[in-house]
């Protein structure tokens, strides 16, 4: 209990050895968010379900509220952050613009938002490696990094960090997010292994640099006999639904293909009734979209026939099938339900029957062309693609989309040379700059690598998150400073076990062992045990009805201090770990890893001097537990959760 209340004094800045530490529970205290209550119109839409607020009425609120928590979170540590060092920056921040920084600090010129200086080289090194890879660097790489004279040594690190096996893990778990990869949802079982399999799949496609559109048009188009071993049909079995006619499963997969890979979340609403009276305030494309467009984009998935096959002789386990069917006198998409997930379908015009038409132009299959080629043609070949594309990494990297929420895109207000009537105005914050990045991509084959090479060579990604003075929370849309970002669960988890060099294992069912968070294959229930709900408190989400979030709360704060998974991470042994390699040197040198190796950074003077008197404020036999506790205040130091 006295080693306890000591650690708690330490941490909360009261006793004469602080360490200069933010009162962690009262920041993120004042950051909780509660989920607000929408007045949702419209309860036909029963598909979506508790998620329908989002798509309805709840984006834009939504996009408000985050934003306006990340700004001040961004204050917060900002204000938290220690002095700057001297000569500490790379490179100077008029020289070498990219065609980003040229978009945007013209922006900022022209609105009067001043620009924060360029980040440091310890602010870069551990905010590229969490955003390229997830983990932290280890002490030694930060101590080699601030100590290389190159002038060109942050694009080096770029491309080492694009070329390591962690940039995979790092964004095959982004991607499975995205493609809402999981074991279950409240519709479909794809069991462990056709999780697995997708897995390997999105895993596979990034080591090898398969261009994006590539593996799109892989996923809608083909044909497999058992999702257990070919990947990427889990992705349109992720649109399989029960309690209902067919077309709800068609309707379901082509709202997914039109919100994933178009970022249009709109299409689940006007699969359910027409845009008018009911998106009049949120969209003006969704606005004027009718369900008969909406049945047309579905209809290119009504020759798509999902089988489920049983893997013995009883009905489950079983492992699905994904084929066409290659009868050319099939019916399209048939307007003949009454029941179902989705409000009835009744003949329309003198016909019961939907032929698919594109979205978004009205293109049309060839004569002999397969429905789904059709599609995966369409879509990735649409300029929208692209946007959708680079919008959902440029909030990975910012924090905020050039379009929020990212996947509530209005394709009728995104072009600065066709604006929009009154009071309707431009959707993006910077429609030159949302352009210019999809013809990026588009111009380099849809390299993902290519499109992170890009952002984080930019001035405007390497900006400080610190700011003298008042902050404007209208200057965020102009990316004039680093708004910082809670680390989500898998980097939180992935950070400690860098950090204390204390490693994880846990075996996974078809994929062996995995020794990091950011290598599981789903979040929900992964790994089994403890470690779960500490990951959990992090809001991890589960691909299905929970949304991975970066919110904070107390329980966050308070696992950080009392979770087992953290506690055994500030333990001297084994030899191995940070503390048993570093306790027997100087007490100076020992802090001095100890920071370099948990935040990224070395001590400042006065963090120097109040760990070194804490260390030495007792019996020599006691400095293993200070050492303990002095390595667990720095785990429940601000900085050390926020990539800033």
């Amino acid at each position: 209990m006295k080693n306890a209340q000591s650690r708690r004094r330490l941490l909360a800045g009261t006793a004469a050895a602080t360490c200069g530490l933010l009162p962690l529970t009262l920041l993120w205290a004042a950051q909780e968010q509660r989920e607000p209550e929408y007045d949702v119109e419209h309860a036909e839409c029963v598909y979506l379900g508790p998620k329908r607020a989002r798509y309805l009425r709840g984006g834009a609120t939504e996009a408000a509220r985050g934003a306006a928590a990340l700004t001040a979170l961004t204050d917060q540590v900002a204000q938290s952050l220690p002095p700057v060092p001297s000569r500490s920056r790379s490179g100077a921040l008029s020289s070498n613009l990219t065609g980003i920084d040229e978009i945007l600090f013209a922006a900022q010129r022209l609105n009067g938002v001043p620009s924060a200086e360029l980040s440091t080289d310890q602010e870069f090194l551990r905010r590229v490696r969490l955003d390229l890879t997830g983990r932290i660097p280890t002490g030694q790489e930060v101590a080699v990094f601030l100590a290389d004279p190159s002038p060109n040594k942050r694009a080096a690190l770029i491309d080492s960090l694009l070329a390591s096996p962690e940039w995979a893990d790092k964004w095959t778990m982004f991607f499975g997010d995205l493609f809402k990869n999981s074991t279950r949802t409240t519709q479909v079982v794809r069991y462990e292994e056709g999780r697995n399999a997708f897995h390997r799949y999105i895993k596979s496609s990034l080591e090898q640099n398969k261009p994006y559109d590539q593996m799109v048009r892989e996923m809608i188009t083909d044909n497999g006999a058992n999702s257990y071993e070919q990947g990427e049909i889990n992705f349109l079995i992720g649109g399989f639904t029960t309690g209902g006619p067919v077309q709800d499963t068609y309707d379901t997969q082509a709202a997914q293909v039109a919100e994933t890979f178009l970022g249009l979340g709109h299409m689940n609403c006007i699969l359910c009734h027409d845009g008018r009276r009911h998106l009049d305030t949120l969209s003006l494309w969704g606005s004027q979209a009718t369900r008969m467009q909406a049945w047309g984009m579905a209809s290119f998935l009504s020759r798509t026939v999902l089988t489920r096959r049983p893997v013995g002789t009883l009905p489950q386990p079983y492992y699905w099938s994904v084929q066409d069917n290659t009868n050319r006198n099939a019916a399209d998409y048939t307007l003949n339900t009454m029941t179902g997930n989705r409000p009835p379908r009744q003949p329309a015009g003198g016909s019961n029957r939907v032929a698919p038409v594109y979205l978004l132009g009205g293109a049309r299959p060839g004569a002999s062309e397969s429905y789904r080629a059709a599609l995966a043609r369409e879509v990735t070949a649409d300029f929208q693609f692209a946007r959708a594309t680079v919008n959902y990494l440029w909030k990975q990297f910012f924090g905020i989309g050039i379009v929020e929420p990212p996947d509530q895109f209005d394709p009728l207000r995104l072009d600065p040379n066709n604006p929009p009537p009154a009071p309707w105005t431009l959707q993006p914050s910077n429609p030159q700059l949302l352009n210019r990045l999809a013809q990026d991509f588009v111009s380099a084959r849809y390299d993902l690598k290519a499109l992170m090479r890009q952002i984080a060579n930019s001035r405007a990604y390497q900006l400080s998150a610190r700011w003298s003075g008042a902050w404007n929370p209208t200057w965020d849309k102009f990316y004039a400073r680093k708004l910082v970002r809670r680390l989500d669960a898998e980097e939180i988890h992935d950070a400690l076990v860098t950090a204390s060099s204390i490693p994880a294992s846990y075996s996974i069912t078809g994929l062996g062992t995995v020794n990091w968070a950011m290598q599981l294959p789903e979040p929900a229930n992964l790994p089994r045990g403890p470690v779960a709900l500490f990951l959990d408190s992090f809001l991890r989400g589960d691909r299905d009805e929970e949304d991975r979030s970066r919110e904070t709360s107390v329980i966050q704060a308070l696992d950080l201090m009392n979770d087992s998974f953290v506690l055994t991470r500030t333990r001297a042994t084994p030899a191995t770990s940070l503390l048993g390699r570093n306790l027997s040197l100087s007490d100076e040198q020992l802090v001095q890893n100890l920071f370099l190796s948990v935040l990224s950074r070395y001590p400042t003077e006065a963090e120097r001097g109040s760990a070194l008197s804490y260390l030495r404020n007792g019996p020599a036999a006691q400095r293993t537990q200070r050492a303990e506790g002095l390595l667990w205040s720095l785990y429940n130091k601000v900085d050390f959760i926020f990539n800033y």
